[in-house]
């Protein structure tokens, strides 16, 4: 990182002038939003910093491994009629006992009838591009594992938010989950992995403010540069930390938080981060902190089950046998690409195709999903986002319109973030069906840019998952091509947000509601000009003010 704020705020200005002085620019173009967060980058009340979201603080090219295996040596053929899965898992394997490495999947297309499972680090699994290389996915994740049922009662599939045919998950992860689902017990899924005391105490951490880089610790004796780390905080009686996370104040403090037991189930917050650098007891983080660090919610870093790191999939399309959609909440699993307790990851130049849901994010971070799409049938959640999933980025992303009609009793929502899933990224994206869908469980500090949407889509989220939107929630540069407002424009919707360039919209055939009463101290400006803002994409935009080149 090596990065300081004179140096930041010196680039800073100096894009901040070429911005104001080009010729494609007026000043009318350029939002006081924007010349605000150049003076307050990491700790502006609206517009959240994500210039560091993605797998390698954003890099523009994902590291390349070495070939080390050939699926078509295990044994895989691309004839349509054999079981391939064990000649590919048998390929990721082998890359990691050789300490990784690429396995390559050539042009063809290849049957598998089980999941295939990325368990390893620093595995890279290639195809010959989206166009060329195909798995074709004969059976689902209840076939395949077995009734994953919500841990709220009833007859809800945990298939609807969870797992997928590739499945990226440290091993140990995979193991546990699978046994937690055939013994019917239900797992936590967090950065601690399937059992709440899988993490022991490394130091307690000195009060601080959000959009710090550097934080004091009582005994850094276990700490290491390039070490990942979870910084834990837990809220306390009054419930102190979730409101924090709202931005503060009366309508937060008057909200009332004890009856959302779901959402009361995701905390204590955790965040996964590398330590930059050590002096003495003073750490530097490869990101700002995300939130205040208060004595009252018992700061700490701590270890955390092992991640997997270093892992991706590029190059292939996931085809899942064609079937109807199920009615909502019941998927039964023909899921694309997951995934989960996973850092510093990537997947490119992906297609999944007749999903049920496509690309997920699980208790994931530091993760890119690049040039991805979503089609055929349609989908229940075409992207989520979800229990603590922290600064990932997805850019250039394409959801299509579905090949046949929906049936009767499914639900689309689109772009999913939920269960205090924070500083995620969703730019440059084609939404042909679906809506930018907060599923509750407070989100907070995210943000969505440069995307065009079809917004035919609608939110979800169990009431006992507490508020749609925390603080700093920001869409920026949205061209709306129904003019419906459904959680596009958040002005009177989220609170401490921003809302700029988007398309006039009207609301249509759904009410949107804030949950919080009072100022909610948001933002609107350039309404009804997308396109016409500068900078044009906020993500790249903070990007350059790292100095960075994309």
């Amino acid at each position: 990182m090596g990065m300081t704020r004179r140096t930041l705020l010196g680039s800073t200005a100096a894009v901040a002038a070429a911005t104001v002085a080009s010729p494609a620019a007026h000043a009318s173009e350029v939002p006081s939003l924007w010349r605000e967060f150049n003076r307050t980058p990491f700790t502006h009340p609206q517009i959240p910093y994500v210039g560091r979201a993605g797998c390698r603080g954003g890099a523009a090219h994902f590291p390349r491994r070495p070939v080390v295996a050939d699926i078509r040596r295990f044994g895989a053929v691309a004839d349509g009629s054999t079981d391939c899965t064990p000649a590919i898992n048998c390929a990721i394997a082998a890359a990691g006992k050789a300490g990784g490495g690429t396995v390559i999947v050539p042009p063809g297309t290849f049957r598998i009838d089980d999941v295939i499972r990325l368990d390893r680090s620093n595995v890279v699994l290639k195809g010959a591009g989206s166009a060329r290389t195909t798995l074709y996915a004969t059976k689902n994740l209840t076939e395949l594992i077995g009734v994953y049922g919500s841990r709220y009662g009833g007859d809800k599939s945990s298939w609807s938010w969870a797992g997928g045919l590739i499945w990226l998950a440290p091993r140990a992860r995979w193991e546990s989950l699978v046994a937690a689902i055939r013994s019917r017990a239900w797992p936590f899924e967090g950065w601690t992995g399937n059992r709440r005391d899988e993490w022991r105490p490394l130091t307690t951490v000195a009060p601080a403010r959000q959009g710090s880089w550097t934080v004091t610790v009582t005994d850094a004796s276990s700490l290491r540069p390039g070490a990942l780390v979870l910084l834990r905080l837990r809220d306390d009686a009054d419930h102190t930390l979730l409101e924090h996370m709202c931005g503060g104040g009366p309508g937060p403090e008057a909200y009332t938080w004890d009856d959302k037991t779901k959402l009361t189930s995701y905390v204590p917050y955790e965040w996964p981060v590398r330590i930059a650098r050590l002096h003495g007891r003073k750490v530097t983080l490869e990101r700002p902190l995300p939130l205040d660090i208060r004595p009252e919610w018992t700061p700490q870093l701590t270890t955390h089950v092992p991640e997997l790191t270093g892992a991706g999939v590029e190059g292939l399309t996931l085809e899942a046998v064609q079937t109807p959609q199920q009615p909502h909440l019941l998927d039964k699993g023909h899921n694309g690409v997951v995934l989960q307790c996973a850092y510093d990851c990537w997947v490119d130049d992906v297609t999944v195709r007749h999903v049920d849901n496509g690309f997920g994010l699980v208790a994931a971070s530091a993760c890119t999903l690049r040039r991805t799409r979503v089609a055929g049938r349609g989908s229940h959640h075409p992207y989520f986002c979800r229990e603590g999933s922290h600064d990932n980025l997805v850019e250039d992303f394409t959801i299509e319109q579905r090949t046949i009609p929906a049936p009767a009793g499914t639900q689309l929502h689109g772009i999913n973030v939920e269960g205090l899933s924070s500083y995620n990224v969703w730019s440059r994206g084609d939404m042909r069906m679906g809506t930018f869908d907060s599923h509750r469980g407070l989100p907070f500090a995210d943000v969505r840019t440069d995307i065009t949407v079809n917004n035919d889509g609608r939110h979800g989220g169990d009431a006992s998952a507490g508020p749609l939107f925390g603080a700093r929630f920001t869409h920026w540069n949205v061209r709306v091509t129904n003019g419906r407002a459904g959680l596009v424009r958040i002005d009177g919707l989220a609170p401490c947000s921003a809302t700029v360039g988007i398309d006039e919209v009207r609301e249509f055939d759904q009410i949107d509601t804030p949950d919080f009463t009072g100022d909610l101290h948001s933002r609107l400006e350039l309404y009804g000009s997308p396109g016409a803002v500068r900078p044009r994409n906020l993500y790249e935009a903070q990007r350059r003010l790292n100095g960075v080149a994309r």
